[in-house]
C-alpha cells in the first residue's frame, strides 16, 4: 500500500502480528524441532496469560500435533487461550510447504488436513492463508485459496529485488480469474530477541504517513517467539506513541481493515468471486510470485523424485481403492491412506522438498517417503485383488497378465511385466512370449529381465495395448518354443543407427552417442547433438541465493572409449562399443550409450518406438563432482519459440532468457508462428531453462548441505572434508514428443498424468469366480483430468475432483457405471471442480473443495 494520509486523518494504524516461525527441521532434526516447539509454546502461553491485550499467532498443524502428543496439558492451555481470544490459530495449513513443486492436489491436501484439524481442536476456520518462509508461490494457489474459504494471503518471499509487485498490498489473480487480497511483508517475519521495539520505531520513522501497516515480530526459524522484554518494550511504546495507533493483532484483523479502506474490495461477482471491475483501487497481479532460490528446484533430487513417487502412488491408490469400495468389494482403507498422506505433506516442508536441509534430514525424509510408499503398495494390492474377481481361469499353457488402469479414459500403453515360467528351460530352444487379448496377438517383445539368472526361466514381456478405463484389463501370454532367440533386425550403418517408422525418423550417432535427428511425421524438431549432458559451474549454496540461472558450462560428458565402456559396464571382455542396440523387437528399439566426465559416468538409453512418435529416455548417472550442476541439453529447431510448463492446477509461460524455471510434470517449447510444439514429460524433476531454441533439463546439483553464504566468508570449512549433495547413482526418465501446437498441448497433461500414475501390471492366475466389477469412473472427453477420487472426509460418499488443464472451457460427461449415473459437467478455463458422489442416494452434486 502506498504511503498516504487517510481521508479522515485518523492516526495511522500498525497491526502487530507476533509469531514464532518454527522450522520442524532444517539445520536440526525433527526431535529438536519438537523440543523447540514445546518450549516456545510454553513461553508463549505464559506471556498470553500475563500481558493484557497481547495475542500470539501460530499456524502449522504439525507443531500443534506435536504439542498435543508430547505435552497434552500445554495443549489444553492453548485450547483455552484460543477460546479467550489470546491465542490465534492462524493459517490453517498442515505446515508451510514449498509452494511451487507440490501438485495442485497436494496443496489442496495441505489445506484440507490443516483446516479439519483446526476446526476439530479449536473450533476455528482462518480466512487468511500464510506462507512466511517458502521461496516462491505458484499462481495456481489463488483458485485453491479462494475455493478453500480464504479471502487473503500473507507472505514474505521473494523480496522486491527478485520479484517486482505493484505494491505490498494487492489483488492476486488466479488462472481461472479467482482473486484474493495479498500482502507481502517487506520487513520479514521475525525480530531479533529484544529488538521488536526498534523494528517498529524504524518503520514509523520511514513511513510516517502510511495509513495502515502490518508488522511481524518474534524470534523465528528455531522458535523463540515473544519475550518478556519485548512485550514490556512494546507496552511502553504503545503508551508513549501519540501519532500512531499500535495494537496486537491477527492477519484477519489487518485484512478486514484493509477492505474497510477499500470498500469495493468486498464486492463479488454472481459466482462468488471478487468483482474485478469494482476493485481497481488496489493493484492487480496476474502472475506467479517467483523466483528466489532457483537452486532449490534441483537440490537433493532424491527427495524430489520420491516425493513425486509418493504423490503419484497416493492419488492412484485412492482412485483404485475408491473404485473397489464404491462397489463394496473392500472397506475404504482410510487409515493407511491418511498415514501415507501425512508422510507426503511433511515431505513438502519448505526446507525438505527444496533440498536445503542437513544430510540427516534428507535421510529421515527419504525414510518417511518410503514408509508412505510401502503403505500404499499394500493398499494397491488389496484393491487390485478385489477388482480382479470375475476373471476367468487361465487356459492351460497360457500366462495371464492383469493391468489396472486408474484413469477414467482409455490409455495407449507400453505394458511391462515380468513372470516366471513353470520350469527352467534347459534345452537349446528359446521360449518366446506373445501377449494376446481375446485371442488376438499384440505387438510383443521379450527383453532382459531385472535379475541376472542366465537361464530361460524368468521373462520380461513388453507389449503395446489400449487399456480400458478405470478397471482391470486382461491379457494372456502364449508361449512359443523357438529353435533360438530371435536376432535383432536393426544394426548400426555408416556410423549411425537409423530408426525409421511410418511416423518417426530418429538418428543416433554412434561416434558421439547423441541424437542427431528427431523427425516427427516429416518435421525435424531437434538439432544434431541432442541429449548432451552439460556440466555447469556451480557453488556450495543449495538455495542459490545470488543468481537466477545456471549457464556457465564447464564441460560435457563425452562418449567412452571401448575399454572404458567395458570397465564401466562390468563385462568380461576388454572392450565394448560404447553405443549399441541392446533390445530390438516388435515394440521398440533400445539403444544404450555410455559417457564419462571427470570422476563421473552416465548410461543413457534411448527407447525408440515402432508405433507412435514418443521417445523415452532413461538415464543412470554416477555423479562424483563437487559444486557442479548437471543439465541435459536439447537443441531444437524452434529458435523463436516460447517456453511453458505445467504448474499447480495450471499451465504457465516460463522464462525464455536462460533463467532457471520451475515446472511440474511437463514442459513445452512452443512455436506459435509455426503452430508446433515439442513437449517433454518427466517423473521427478522440476528445474530447467530455455534460451535461443535450446532446452536444458536440470538433473542434479552438488552443493554442500544447508550451506548459506554469509558476507564474504567461505560457505564451508576450509580445513576438512565437507560432504556434498547428490553424490552417487541417480536415475531419470523423460518422454519426448512433438506435433501440431493445439494437438500437443491438449494431449500432454493427460500423457504426463499417465506416465506418473502408471497403470499397474501383475501376472496373476485368477480363481475364476465372482462377477467382474464395473469401471469406477468414466469421462467422455479427451482433455479433462480426474485429479482425485477418494472418500469424503465425513465418510459420506466420495469426492471427485476434475480439472480443465488447457485454459479452454470444456464439457464432459462423468459416468459412474456401477450406479448407472451420468452427469454432464461444464468447466471453465483452468477450473477445479469438486463433486460429491453419494452412492446411496444415487446423486452427483457440486461440493466444497475441502469436502
Amino acid at each position: 500500500m502506498n504511503d498516504s494520509l487517510s481521508e479522515n486523518h485518523a492516526p495511522p494504524r500498525i497491526h502487530l502480528l507476533c509469531n514464532a516461525h518454527i522450522d520442524p527441521v532444517w539445520q536440526w532434526e525433527w526431535e529438536e524441532g519438537v523440543a523447540e516447539a514445546l518450549s516456545t509454546f510454553r513461553t508463549a502461553a505464559d506471556l498470553c496469560e500475563t500481558f493484557e491485550g497481547f495475542v500470539f499467532n501460530h499456524n502449522e498443524v504439525i507443531i500443534y500435533q506435536w504439542v498435543e502428543e508430547y505435552e497434552p496439558a500445554l495443549f489444553a492451555r492453548i485450547q483455552r487461550l484460543v477460546r479467550e481470544g489470546k491465542w490465534h490459530s492462524m493459517g490453517g495449513w498442515y505446515l508451510q510447504p514449498d509452494c511451487n513443486m507440490p501438485s495442485g492436489e497436494s496443496l489442496v491436501r495441505q489445506i484440507l488436513v490443516g483446516r479439519h484439524y483446526f476446526e476439530e481442536k479449536f473450533g476455528v476456520r482462518p480466512t487468511t492463508a500464510l506462507n512466511f518462509d517458502p521461496f516462491g508461490h505458484t499462481r495456481g494457489l489463488v483458485q485453491i485459496l479462494a475455493k478453500s474459504g480464504y479471502d487473503s494471503y500473507l507472505f514474505c518471499r521473494p523480496q522486491e529485488q527478485w520479484c517486482h509487485l505493484p505494491d505490498d498490498d494487492f489483488i492476486w489473480v488466479g488462472y481461472d480469474g479467482s482473486e484474493v487480497l495479498a500482502h507481502r511483508s517487506m520487513t520479514w517475519y521475525t525480530a531479533p530477541l529484544g529488538g521488536a521495539r526498534d523494528k517498529i520505531e524504524t518503520w514509523m520513522q520511514e513511513h510516517p504517513q502510511r495509513d495502515l501497516s502490518l508488522l511481524l515480530w518474534g524470534v523465528g526459524d528455531h522458535g523463540g517467539g515473544p519475550s518478556r522484554k519485548d512485550l514490556r518494550d512494546l507496552a511502553a511504546l504503545i503508551a508513549e506513541t501519540d501519532g500512531f495507533d499500535i495494537l496486537h493483532s491477527t492477519p484477519e484483523a489487518y485484512f478486514a481493515e484493509l477492505r474497510d479502506l477499500h470498500p469495493d474490495s468486498k464486492s463479488t461477482d454472481p459466482q462468488g468471486r471478487p468483482d474485478s471491475q469494482s476493485r481497481q483501487d488496489l493493484p492487480r497481479h496476474a502472475h506467479d510470485i517467483n523466483p528466489w532460490a532457483v537452486g532449490c528446484y534441483t537440490s537433493q533430487i532424491r527427495i524430489k523424485q520420491q516425493h513425486r513417487a509418493l504423490e503419484n502412488a497416493l492419488y492412484a491408490a485412492e482412485k483404485m481403492a475408491s473404485t473397489a469400495a464404491l462397489q463394496r468389494l473392500i472397506d475404504y482403507p482410510k487409515r493407511d491412506l491418511d498415514a501415507a498422506q501425512r508422510a507426503l505433506l511433511f515431505s513438502e516442508f519448505h526446507d525438505i522438498l527444496p533440498g536445503s536441509s542437513i544430510q540427516p534430514v534428507e535421510e529421515t525424509s527419504l525414510r518417511l517417503l518410503h514408509h508412505g510408499l510401502e503403505l500404499l503398495s499394500r493398499v494397491r494390492a488389496r484393491a487390485f485383488f478385489a477388482l480382479a474377481q470375475g476373471q476367468p481361469r487361465a487356459v492351460e499353457g497360457r500366462i495371464p497378465i492383469l493391468v489396472y488402469n486408474p484413469h477414467p479414459f482409455p490409455v495407449h500403453a507400453t505394458v511391462q511385466c515380468e513372470f516366471q515360467l513353470a520350469d527352467i528351460n534347459w534345452s537349446d530352444a528359446y521360449t518366446q512370449v506373445v501377449a494376446t487379448r481375446n485371442g488376438k496377438p499384440l505387438p510383443t517383445q521379450v527383453e532382459h529381465e531385472l535379475g541376472n539368472v542366465n537361464t530361460d526361466w524368468r521373462k520380461r514381456v513388453i507389449f503395446n495395448a489400449e487399456l480400458s478405463p478405470s478397471r482391470i484389463n486382461r491379457f494372456d501370454c502364449r508361449l512359443d518354443l523357438l529353435p533360438q532367440k530371435p536376432a535383432r533386425a536393426l544394426s548400426a550403418q555408416d556410423g549411425a543407427i537409423h530408426h525409421v517408422t511410418h511416423d518417426l525418423d530418429v538418428v543416433v550417432n554412434t561416434t558421439t552417442g547423441l541424437i542427431d535427428r528427431f523427425c516427427v511425421r516429416g518435421v525435424d524438431t531437434l538439432a544434431p547433438g541432442a541429449f548432451t549432458a552439460l556440466v555447469i559451474r556451480d557453488n556450495e549454496d543449495p538455495w542459490e541465493t545470488v543468481g537466477r540461472s545456471f549457464r556457465d558450462v564447464e564441460g560435457r560428458f563425452e562418449i567412452m572409449t571401448p575399454a572404458d565402456s567395458a570397465r564401466f559396464a562390468g563385462v568380461r571382455a576388454q572392450t565394448l562399443p560404447p553405443v549399441r542396440i541392446i533390445e530390438d523387437g516388435e515394440v521398440r528399439t533400445v539403444v544404450e550409450a555410455l559417457f564419462g566426465y571427470g570422476r563421473s559416468a552416465l548410461c543413457m538409453r534411448y527407447n525408440l518406438p515402432k508405433q507412435g512418435t514418443e521417445i523415452e529416455l532413461s538415464l543412470r548417472v554416477l555423479w562424483n563432482e563437487k559444486d557442479r550442476m548437471l543439465k541435459l541439453s536439447l537443441p531444437t529447431t524452434l529458435p523463436q519459440a516460447d517456453y511453458m510448463g505445467q504448474v499447480a492446477y495450471g499451465a504457465a509461460p516460463l522464462p525464455a532468457n536462460g533463467d532457471e524455471a520451475v515446472a511440474q510434470k511437463w514442459v513445452a517449447v512452443v512455436d506459435k508462428d509455426k503452430e508446433y510444439a515439442l513437449t517433454c514429460i518427466n517423473n521427478g524433476t522440476y528445474g530447467s531453462d530455455y534460451c535461443d531454441g535450446e532446452l536444458r533439463l536440470s538433473l542434479l546439483r552438488s552443493p554442500s548441505y544447508a550451506g548459506y553464504p554469509i558476507l564474504d566468508r567461505p560457505i564451508v570449512p576450509q580445513d576438512r572434508f565437507t560432504p556434498r549433495i547428490d553424490q552417487g547413482e541417480r536415475l531419470y526418465r523423460f518422454w519426448l514428443n512433438a506435433g501440431p501446437l493445439g494437438e500437443r498441448l491438449a494431449a500432454v497433461d493427460r500423457e504426463a498424468l499417465v506416465k506418473n500414475e502408471l497403470p499397474f501390471a501383475l501376472s496373476f492366475f485368477p480363481q475364476g469366480g465372482g462377477s467382474r466389477p464395473e469401471p469406477g469412473l468414466l469421462l467422455s472427453d479427451n482433455v479433462v483430468q480426474l485429479t482425485a477420487f477418494k472418500q469424503a472426509e465425513d465418510g459420506r460418499g466420495f469426492v471427485i475432483r476434475l480439472f480443465e488443464p488447457t485454459g479452454q472451457p470444456r464439457r464432459t460427461t462423468l459416468s459412474v457405471p456401477s450406479h448407472d449415473l451420468a452427469v454432464d459437467i461444464e468447466l471453465g478455463s483452468f477450473e477445479i471442480k469438486t463433486l460429491r458422489l453419494d452412492p446411496d442416494a444415487g446423486t452427483v452434486t457440486d461440493a466444497d473443495l475441502l469436502t
